[in-house]
């Protein structure tokens, strides 16, 4: 029988130690973290995401800023507004909420955010830093996976590990985290993609299975072997006349099918999400702390 990896309890659990350890930096004379998104124009599970985020911020007791430009904004404007956040200091972490319009290079707009207030961890300094060893903002998604790992006491170490996708924002990153040497790395790691030819082969040799292609069900039953973890890092809304809202939320995993055959398996929604949200504001706790 597989066991279920509640992100949303884990992630209630977090927020308590975070909202605990902001009061007694507060006590001793620090300021309260501040969170800054900038949202551009009107994507519906972009506004969800931030909504999210600013009501964690509240749970915790961090200060946070909505900065909501309309998707018309030039880029060099949106390039300014990053800057004047930059230069805010009461400011700690800032977050420009993905994907942007298609006018405008969204890795420009990531390089414009300062290392030290990048807590989404996508600046190619902390992305560098990270492969290298050296302390860093560890991208959201990855570092709340680690965390669900650690909390479940689930061993990585001499473990055969495969990533599905290679996003530089979760599968590049997992990658990386669970090849390093580290107590919840010391993995051999295979990242797979739209390329892998053998791709059920490869996953069916797997201790451990991290889906993030962002493709509906792709992980079937007949790719996962006995006993194996699998995280779903996959969300996508598909139409649907049962629920209220007229559509609901699938992961990448086929989860009737994959959870039999599981020793731990995250859900969707309420697996990995809620994890990627409390990643970031322990992130967004260090880089006030390392003022």
């Amino acid at each position: 029988m597989y066991q279920l990896i509640d992100g949303k309890a884990t992630s209630a659990q977090i927020k308590e130690e975070i909202a605990e350890e902001v009061k007694q930096f507060v006590k001793q004379g620090g300021k309260i973290p501040h969170l800054a998104a900038i949202l551009v124009g009107h994507d519906g599970a972009s506004e969800t995401y931030v909504a999210s985020k600013e009501r964690s911020c509240q749970q915790v007791g961090f200060n946070s800023t909505i900065i909501r430009l309309e998707d018309s904004i030039t880029e060099a404007e949106l390039l300014k507004k990053v800057e004047e956040i930059n230069k805010n200091v009461d400011i700690d972490g800032l977050i420009v909420q993905l994907p942007l319009p298609d006018h405008i290079n969204e890795q420009k707009v990531i390089e414009a955010v300062l290392p030290e207030k990048d807590v989404d961890g996508f600046h190619p300094v902390n992305v560098g830093r990270m492969v290298i060893g050296l302390p860093a903002f560890i991208s959201a998604t990855p570092a709340g996976i680690l965390e669900l790992f650690k909390r479940y006491n689930i061993k990585t170490s001499g473990k055969s590990c495969v990533v599905i996708g290679r996003s530089n924002i979760v599968g590049k990153p997992m990658g990386i985290l669970l090849s390093r040497k580290s107590e919840y790395g010391n993995a051999t790691v295979t990242l797979c993609h739209s390329r892998t030819p053998n791709i059920k082969e490869v996953c069916l040799n797997a201790d451990i299975v991290i889906a993030a292609l962002g493709k509906a069900e792709f992980l079937t039953g007949d790719m996962v072997k006995e006993g194996a973890v699998v995280i779903d890092v996959g969300i996508t809304r598909v139409k649907s006349d049962k629920t209220k809202s007229g559509w609901k939320l699938l992961g990448d995993v086929k989860f009737d099918e994959v959870a039999p055959k599981c020793s731990y398996i995250t859900p969707v929604p309420g697996g990995v999400g809620p994890m990627t949200i409390v990643s970031l504001l322990k992130n967004t706790l260090l880089a006030s702390k390392e003022k």
